[in-house]
């Protein structure tokens, strides 16, 4: 085990895609929480309920920005799923070697719904 943020979060990724449940679990410390668009600091237990799951339809991320600062660890990507590319931005602390907060925010779709030098009104 690594005290390394980035080599923590790269692995929590790999995790991820790999779908190896283990190896995420010794990731990921006992008071974790996870926040999105969709989830408001739930707990280490509702995110193994809510969200592990999703990692069955990730096919792999590529890392855009890998950035540490102190505990935090910044991290945008491209996700890939099925035919479904995304982009999002995470924030990630990292405490004793394990990853105690997940911060989503989600970003666009792939290819971008908006022309280049262009917008999409609300609906």
């Amino acid at each position: 085990m690594t005290d390394d943020p980035i080599a923590i979060v790269r692995a929590s990724y790999n995790a991820y895609v790999t779908k190896d449940r283990s190896a995420i679990e010794a990731l990921i410390a006992d008071e974790f929480h996870f926040t999105s668009p969709l989830d408001n600091r739930i707990d280490r237990a509702t995110y193994f309920a809510r969200c592990w799951p999703n990692s069955e339809s990730i096919e792999g991320f590529d890392l855009v920005h890998l950035v540490a600062h102190g505990d935090r660890v910044f991290v945008t990507y491209e996700g890939r799923k099925a035919k479904v590319r995304f982009r999002n931005t995470e924030v990630l602390t990292v405490k004793g070697g394990q990853l105690t907060d997940v911060e989503v925010y989600f970003g666009w779709s792939i290819p971008h719904e908006a022309p280049e030098g262009g917008f999409v009104e609300p609906s």
